[in-house]
C-alpha cells in the first residue's frame, strides 16, 4: 500500500511558491488547516490567490496571511469577519471574487472530478454572471462555471491513515472534502494519524486517491469565531 504520510509541516508544504493559487478548507474557523497557514506565513511567499469559503479573522486563519500582505486575490463567499481584509478590499491592495457559496463548494467539487465546467442557475441577472455563457434549462436560465484550477489544497482532517484515507468530524465536514484532489497536489493536516488500513471502510469519508501528502498535525487552537454563550438561570 502506498503511504502518503511527510514528517512534518515543512516537507507537506514543499514547492509551495509565491503567485500560486491555493485551496483552503474550513468554514469560519471551523476545520481550518492551522499548521499548514502557519507555514505559509513562515514560509513568506506572496501574491497568493486563496480559494476559501471565508478569509479568517484579523489574528487568526487566513488573516494571519492577510496581515502580512501575502495575498493578492481572494475568491470567499463569505467574509465579514475580517476588518483587515476589509481595509484591503476598499483600498484596492486585494482583489476579491465573491462567489455563491454553493457554487464555491461545487467549483471545487468539479475539479475533483476532473469536470471542467458547470451549470447553475445561481448568479443568473447578477454581478457574478456578467462575462459568462448562460444556458437555458427547463425554462430556467443558468449560468456556466469553469472548475476551479489550483496548486496546492490544504485540508484539515479529524483521522487519517499513511495511505491518505480520512475521516471529517462534525462541522469540520465543510469545504474540506471536497477540495481534495482538487488541486495538483492535497496536503492534508490530521489530529489523529494512524496505520494504514487501521480506518473503518465504512467510515471513511474520502479515500487515500485524493490525498498526495498527510502529516501529523500540533498545536491546534479550534478559536471560536463568534463565542455565544446565555445566562445561566438562578436555580
Amino acid at each position: 500500500m502506498i503511504k502518503k504520510t511527510v514528517a512534518d509541516v515543512h516537507k507537506a508544504l514543499a514547492g509551495v511558491e509565491s503567485g500560486m493559487t491555493l485551496m483552503l478548507g474550513g468554514f469560519g474557523l471551523c476545520g481550518i488547516p492551522e499548521n499548514a497557514i502557519a507555514e505559509l506565513v513562515r514560509l513568506g511567499v506572496n501574491n497568493l490567490t486563496c480559494i476559501s469559503n471565508n478569509a479568517g479573522v484579523d489574528d487568526f486563519g487566513l488573516g494571519l496571511l492577510l496581515q502580512e500582505k501575502q495575498i493578492k486575490k481572494m475568491i470567499s463567499s463569505y467574509v465579514g469577519e475580517n476588518d483587515e481584509f476589509e481595509r484591503q478590499m476598499l483600498s484596492g491592495e486585494l482583489e476579491v471574487e465573491l462567489t455563491p457559496q454553493g457554487t464555491l463548494a461545487e467549483k471545487c467539487r468539479a475539479a475533483q472530478a476532473g469536470f471542467p465546467a458547470f451549470y447553475t442557475p445561481a448568479g443568473f441577472g447578477t454581478e457574478v454572471a456578467e462575462g459568462k455563457e448562460t444556458r437555458e434549462f427547463d425554462g430556467k436560465m443558468h449560468v456556466l462555471e469553469p472548475a476551479f484550477k489550483a496548486d496546492f489544497a490544504f485540508v484539515k482532517a479529524w483521522k487519517g491513515d499513511e495511505a491518505g484515507n480520512l475521516i471529517f468530524k462534525g462541522t469540520a465536514r465543510n469545504f474540506n472534502p471536497c477540495m481534495c484532489g482538487a488541486a495538483t497536489i492535497t496536503v492534508v493536516e490530521v489530529e489523529e494519524l494512524l496505520p494504514a488500513g487501521s480506518l473503518d471502510p465504512n467510515q471513511i469519508h474520502i479515500p487515500g486517491i485524493f490525498v498526495q501528502r498527510i502529516f501529523q498535525g500540533e498545536k491546534y487552537e479550534k478559536r471560536i469565531e463568534q463565542r455565544t454563550v446565555r445566562t445561566r438561570n438562578n436555580a
